[in-house]
């Protein structure tokens, strides 16, 4: 099984760094499916590496999709990525926001959001799956970026820990819900809880909960 698992390559910001971009960000966000908790984005800029090879050996090994990961592996990965980066920015969208401009656009927000939370101004920004539309950077969107774009997969791992832990911090506040078992998606012990308790702040009420 493992060798037929698809890692992500450098090409895209290998030809971006060549061409004298060098502060080049992936970005991808988590959370757009669950029945509670927050959307959140992550921007990545690595530090430009020309190599021959797949990928320069200060760059951590076995980076890729945060959903094809193990927790455990995430957690690992995710220090080692925050070593070697230039800068990591998080964007973040409330679930009050979320019911007010709906899921798409929250994710849209969250993505603007960490790319301004970057501590450098990227040149060029790599997105997952859709463009941002009156971004002032000059983009280019990638299907299944998160598994083929090595700084997009970066940047989901970095995003997934980060919500990962901001569920923990819910289920910590409305134990009732299990938050630290299913991070807020539709489970269906997840369905069963919010039937015997009904929903609580956390919960997206634009949502179909049960």
């Amino acid at each position: 099984m493992a060798s037929r698992l698809i890692y992500p390559k450098l090409i895209v910001e290998q030809n971006l760094w060549r061409a004298g971009l060098h502060i080049v960000a992936g970005v991808d966000e988590v959370g757009m499916g669950p029945l509670a908790g927050p959307v959140v984005a992550a921007a990545v800029v690595l530090p430009p590496r020309l190599s021959d090879e797949r990928l320069p050996e200060s760059f951590p090994a076995g980076v890729r999709d945060s959903k094809t990961l193990t927790h455990k592996a995430r957690e690992r990965l995710e220090p080692e990525i925050r070593q070697i980066a230039t800068g990591i920015g998080i964007g973040l969208v409330e679930v009050g926001e979320i019911d007010r401009i709906n899921i798409y656009q929250a994710g849209l927000k969250a993505m603007r959001l960490a790319f301004d939370h970057l501590p450098v101004r990227p040149e060029h920004v790599l997105i997952d799956g859709r463009l941002l539309p009156d971004y002032p950077i000059p983009q280019s969107t990638f299907k299944k970026g998160d598994r083929d774009i090595y700084s997009i997969a970066a940047a989901s791992i970095i995003a997934k820990t980060y919500r990962d832990r901001l569920m923990l911090e819910l289920d910590q506040r409305y134990p009732q819900y299990g938050f630290a078992r299913h991070r807020g998606y539709g489970t269906s012990a997840h369905r069963e809880a919010l039937r015997a308790h009904g929903p609580c702040p956390a919960h997206r009420r634009s949502f179909r909960l049960l």
